[in-house]
């Protein structure tokens, strides 16, 4: 897959408009164990020169990255802690999580594996397959597995089938959910070899992160039309993020044009405490008051109204170090109170425990 890693390959007027700052930060992150530079041609030419053009501030690094986050957390979603293999996670009963490969068509800033995908880890080998499959074969109550990574669509076809056909041997009955950004960054990956592929391995499903509205570019509305009408279900999920989409209006066309494609509404995400991504964060009172917005847009209540659930993405929050993944609502707010690090919400998971997360933005 090509990828843009110099700045000065981007389209002329997103190079022109990369500051000498900019320049200098994306120089000294090449040379450390850091989230490097790079973009798919594709996405970068959706972005403006504007510095607070939303496509232009995913990919572009921002010397804001360093600022001091006592939150960060190098595993925000405590990975850690559920870890079964070297690459497989259980944290839910039914459902697993396998680190494909630490390749992605380029690095988004905000994300929240950068440390594990900064080591450009490669695809998974037969030998850290191969305790995934006796896992597999121990734990039978695991329907589903998500391919995550990095992005498993950076793989040959050749490797997506050899991987496929060695979770179902260990489970006929697994389902899959590959978990990519590739409709959107690199919307030529989605052949008709692929999508024959992905067929052959239903029960299958597609979860697509997608930000912004002007994602959905006449090539992602292409691929993403391809794989619905090939039966694939495709799962939309969004992360919320400061200037780049944390406005009702910006969401409401996104969703709205991403139902209209097929696409089934799933989660919109709280900002996990990854180093390097406050600037990114969006006070969490603030998501909940967009997200009331939002339910006032498209007329619908989630408390009162279960139909609304096919309109809007849930809005959820992985809990920081490893609480796992619940539903927000001004109920999930058990108390505030103050920290060393600054004010912090006491969220509660499914059990009553109770998990911080910061207040405000850092």
């Amino acid at each position: 897959m090509k990828l843009i890693t110099d700045i000065d390959n981007l389209p002329p007027a997103l190079s022109a408009s990369v500051s000498v700052e900019e320049r200098a930060y994306i120089e000294k992150i090449a040379t450390r164990q850091s989230l490097p530079f790079a973009v798919t041609p594709h996405f970068a030419s959706l972005a403006g020169p504007e510095k607070d053009d939303p496509i232009r501030r995913q990919f572009m690094p921002d010397p804001r990255e360093t600022q001091d986050d006592p939150f960060a957390l190098n595993d925000p979603l405590g990975e850690s802690c559920h870890r079964a293999t070297s690459r497989l996670i259980h944290q839910y009963r039914d459902r697993a999580l396998l680190k494909t490969t630490g390749f992605c068509s380029g690095f988004c800033r905000f994300c929240f594996r950068r440390v594990w995908v900064a080591e450009k880890t490669p695809f998974i080998t037969a030998s850290e397959l191969d305790p995934v499959l006796d896992y597999l074969n121990a734990h039978p109550e695991i329907r589903e597995i998500l391919l995550s990574g990095g992005d498993p669509l950076t793989a040959s076809d050749e490797r997506l089938e050899w991987l496929f056909q060695n979770l179902r041997t260990a489970n006929p009955a697994l389902s899959l959910r590959i978990c990519t950004r590739l409709p959107i960054t690199a919307p030529d990956r989605i052949t008709a070899e692929l999508v024959g592929l992905l067929r052959r391995f239903r029960p299958l499903r597609i979860a697509v992160h997608i930000n912004h509205p002007r994602e959905l570019s006449a090539e992602s509305r292409r691929a993403l039309t391809i794989l619905v009408e090939a039966g694939i279900p495709v799962l939309a999920q969004t992360v919320l993020l400061k200037g780049i989409n944390n406005n009702a209006s910006t969401l409401a066309v996104l969703f709205r044009e991403c139902r209209d494609l097929g696409l089934i509404p799933y989660y919109l995400f709280q900002l996990d405490l990854a180093p390097g991504t406050a600037h990114f964060r969006v006070p969490l009172k603030e998501g909940l008051a967009l997200y009331r917005e939002l339910q006032a847009l498209e007329g619908t209540d989630l408390k009162n109204n279960s139909s609304s659930v096919l309109l809007l993405p849930a809005y959820a929050v992985d809990l920081p170090g490893g609480g796992g993944k619940i539903r927000l609502s001004d109920e999930s707010i058990a108390v505030e109170e103050d920290r060393p690090g600054g004010r912090v919400y006491l969220l509660k998971d499914k059990n009553g425990k109770l998990w911080p997360y910061p207040a405000d933005q850092a």
